[in-house]
């Protein structure tokens, strides 16, 4: 077949020098207008062979002056040409590409690497939502004289939640560039790095497809903040931005970055030493910087107790994109990216260690004095035992993070101000477990020296008994938590609250049941006769009185959990209606013998036994009780 006119020949330098200066944009509003690389493909073999005989030319030792003048003029038009074509094809192909849908495949239940692109991106789960969690406005602090509380709402759901990423390679490599354009791209690369072009070559590169993954940024969500934006941002905000944050590196180490590495790879591979390299880090290394710029911010950021989840959901992240981040940036020249991220999974294990630390530290010192209403669950205690149930959620993290039990030998021993916490008892524990026991044991304590403000010793009593009952339930209703706490401490903290119980019964019946003994009621003669109707009529009436304010004052006091409040009412009645209906039974006729009976005996065993069951609601009662039936 006959080479179309035109057609360059092998050796014909000025054959090829024309169709370079046909294409010379600086000298040809058709060539201003026209892409090569747009039109038929003869011509763009036509221009390529000029480029490739230009270049011949250079190094051939039988043109010198100006006919070697005339080849450099040549070399740098063309050189110019190609780098506007190979920026016009690259711009051609910078649309994004659905990042939503990647991030959220639904098909995603494993990942691998695999070059076929058969494989799935892992999205775990909308970033591990927080079990419904809302963390309080106003965090515990040892410096804050506030007796309120955001308390944490803890889904009643059986969500589980992985608490530890430890995966495979999930990289998935996506097509970019269609390949037949890939070859065009390579066939410019390998021309200009030849002729010296290679720094013009790997800027155009940078600078487009930088552009490209700009665009994909935006679409989710990373935005342009410095260390200092971040620092200065409301936790509220930050929480958003951190769930926005997991979903859209992984994105983009497993994707993007992934993606743009195989094409430098496309592009540049064989033409020069490790230019594909220099290609992918000249395009990936800001944008990288600026994706782990956050994390960074959040690991360095202020510590306190509501930041902890989020600071270990970036662990997490963080520890599971470790193997693909080793993957992608895994060259000499992209050591900074693999460092900045070892660092920052450093930082984030530090900052979760300190801030149990301060936890501790808060739930231990938090100043409020003024008593809860009615003796009820303290929003304290509320708070700390969800914040741990959440900590056991993140068991093996913590477990891994966490290697080094509690100071309190050191820190509290003989301290009267703080309790002690005998290590011994609970040898083999995890140190993470030694934490959460003494969290407890110091929640535990500084709810006893808040129980010291009410002035009713029943209702100090009450108060315990509540909020042990809540610490120990929290404890049961977790699994994770329970097998941390153990079963020999859970029994230990139900026997206090059951303790608490008895005393505030002791401490609230024993002077009304005492009402109702037999001793100083008798006189000389016999026992049917010798009954002092004085004084069985001042019992009656002290029995009264004092019923009927325990019963005024206590429906006031609130018992949350119904089981404990049906308990605690049985118990009361199995002490108080026998012995009321005994005093009742063996002196009722003397006072019924006597003048106006109803001033002594006010109420029946059954008004007794269906007032109980007004106790422990939190709420005011009738004044009066119903009065038994005449």
């Amino acid at each position: 077949m006959e080479p179309p006119e035109n057609y360059v020949l092998e050796g014909s330098f000025e054959s090829a020098e024309k169709i370079i200066l046909r294409w010379d944009s600086t000298a040809s509003e058709e060539a201003r207008e026209k892409m090569i690389f747009e039109g038929d493909r003869c011509e763009v073999d036509r221009y390529l062979q000029a480029v490739d005989e230009i270049q011949r030319s250079i190094s051939s030792t039988s043109i010198s002056g100006d006919g070697q003048s005339k080849v450099n003029f040549a070399i740098q038009i063309a050189m110019a040409r190609l780098e506007d074509e190979f920026r016009n094809i690259l711009l051609a192909h910078i649309h994004a590409f659905d990042v939503d849908s990647l991030a959220t495949d639904p098909s995603s239940s494993s990942c691998s690497r695999t070059e076929s692109g058969g494989d799935h991106f892992d999205d775990d789960d909308e970033d591990r939502q927080q079990l419904g969690q809302e963390q309080e406005k106003d965090h515990l602090d040892s410096t804050t004289s506030s007796t309120t509380y955001d308390v944490l709402k803890h889904s009643e759901s059986n969500t589980s939640v992985s608490s530890s990423y430890r995966s495979t390679s999930c990289i998935r490599e996506i097509e970019l560039i269609p390949e037949e354009t890939i070859e065009d791209l390579k066939n410019i690369a390998e021309r200009m790095i030849a002729a010296g072009y290679l720094r013009e070559c790997t800027q155009v590169y940078g600078s487009v497809r930088k552009s490209a993954i700009d665009s994909s940024f935006k679409r989710l969500g990373v935005e342009k903040l410095s260390i200092g934006d971040i620092q200065r941002l409301e936790w509220d905000a930050l929480e958003t931005k951190i769930r926005r944050w997991i979903r859209a590196a992984k994105v983009c180490v497993r994707i993007l970055f992934a993606s743009e590495k195989r094409l430098c790879e496309q592009i540049f591979d064989g033409v020069g030493t490790a230019i594909d390299d220099a290609c992918f880090m000249e395009t990936v290394k800001g944008p990288a910087i600026q994706l782990f710029n956050f994390a960074e911010a959040i690991s360095i950021s202020r510590r306190s107790p509501e930041k902890l989840f989020k600071i270990l959901d970036l662990h997490d992240a963080l520890v599971e994109l470790m193997p693909d981040i080793e993957i992608v940036f895994d060259s000499k020249s992209s050591d900074l990216i693999r460092v900045q991220a070892a660092e920052i999974l450093s930082r984030l294990a530090e900052a979760a260690r300190g801030i149990l630390s301060e936890f501790e530290n808060a739930v231990l010192k938090e100043p409020s004095k003024v008593p809860v209403p009615g003796g009820t669950i303290h929003p304290l205690t509320r708070y700390v035992m969800n914040y741990i149930s959440l900590i056991s959620d993140y068991k093996q993290t913590l477990i891994e993070l966490i290697m080094s039990k509690p100071s309190t030998g050191s820190r509290y021993s003989g301290d009267p101000s703080t309790p002690d916490m005998d290590f011994a008892e609970l040898e083999g524990k995890t140190p993470l477990a030694l934490h959460l026991i003494w969290v407890i044991v110091i929640l535990q304590f500084n709810l006893d020296g808040k129980s010291k403000h009410y002035k009713d010793a029943s209702l100090v009593h009450l108060f315990m008994m509540n909020n042990v009952h809540y610490i120990v339930q929290k404890v049961k209703s977790s699994p994770e938590l329970r097998e941390m706490i153990g079963d020999d401490y859970l029994r230990k903290m139900t026997g206090k609250f059951r303790q608490a119980a008895t005393n505030y019964q002791r401490a609230t019946w024993v002077k009304v049941l005492y009402c109702l003994r037999d001793e100083g009621l008798h006189v000389s003669g016999g026992f049917s006769s010798g009954v002092s109707k004085s004084a069985l009529r001042e019992r009656f009436k002290s029995f009264n009185a004092m019923f009927e304010e325990v019963h005024r004052t206590q429906a006031t006091w609130l018992i949350p959990d119904s089981q404990l409040r049906e308990e605690l009412r049985i118990s009361i009645s199995e002490k108080l209606i026998p012995a009321y209906r005994s005093f009742l039974g063996r002196f009722r006729s003397h006072i019924e013998s006597s003048k106006h009976p109803e001033n002594y005996i006010k109420y029946s065993v059954e008004d007794l036994e269906t007032s109980v069951l007004d106790f422990f609601e939190g709420y005011p009662v009738s004044q009066h009780l119903r009065r038994r039936s005449q």
